[in-house]
């Protein structure tokens, strides 16, 4: 292939889709007006200008896409508009919790590209299996970018595909987890409240009491199911 040619071909490959105003909106399934006022709270990039006409492309779409998903879990314009500056500025993925709002302060999160998550989860990334991360607030999307929030909860979810569970069956069976987790904080921040401090600190102090008991007892449970499992009695 020529040299003319061979640079033709890389243009044509780097080319990215590109909107107009009123084709974003469609595409995002947003009202245009909706999408101007996104625009003017700067919860979007400036669009590239061709004359009068504004030209949009997929990070545009992306960053639609992820209000709409924060949104959705109760998040306000004002703390959405706050994690976009943080990402625009650099700031430590590391504050994602904080920004959300999540409070999972002992949780590293992890930013990936989309390759790098089709890596861990082979065959499984598919659109559904997204909108389900989303919904759960385990992924958040900045333009090419998608963040996990915990690098445990990655690891632990890739090792069970890669044992052959499906990642829907994975997520649906973290979204029950979450409801019991919410569960045993809200006893766990009731019995310290009560019976020492309602005062954050105490609560904070005495959080590694609450995850011991909560991991005794799961180790404990899942010998009790083993045992009946090989139907032995599990010892005292």
């Amino acid at each position: 292939m020529a040299k003319d040619e061979t640079t033709e071909a890389n243009t044509e490959a780097r080319t990215v889709r590109e909107y107009r105003t009123e084709e974003l909106a469609e595409a995002a399934g947003i009202p245009v007006r909706t999408l101007r006022f996104y625009r003017e709270r700067k919860l979007l990039p400036p669009p590239r200008r061709e004359g009068r006409i504004a030209w949009y492309d997929e990070h545009h779409l992306a960053r639609l896409r992820t209000i709409a998903a924060l949104l959705e879990r109760g998040h306000t314009l004002g703390g959405i508009a706050e994690l976009t500056a943080a990402f625009e500025s650099g700031r430590d993925v590391s504050q994602l919790g904080e920004l959300l709002g999540i409070g999972w302060s002992e949780e590293t999160p992890v930013r990936l590209t989309p390759e790098a998550l089709a890596d861990y989860f082979e065959g499984e990334v598919t659109p559904e299996n997204l909108a389900a991360s989303l919904d759960l607030g385990y992924l958040a999307v900045d333009g090419d970018a998608i963040v996990h929030v915990s690098r445990r909860l990655l690891d632990v979810s890739s090792a069970l595909v890669r044992e052959g569970v499906p990642l829907a069956a994975v997520l649906e069976t973290g979204r029950r987890v979450r409801e019991h987790a919410d569960a045993m904080a809200l006893l766990f921040t009731e019995l310290i409240s009560t019976h020492i401090s309602p005062a954050p600190d105490a609560l904070t102090r005495l959080r590694p009491l609450a995850k011991s008991v909560v991991e005794a007892e799961l180790t404990m449970a899942m010998d009790r199911l083993l045992a009946s499992a090989a139907g032995q009695e599990p010892s005292s």
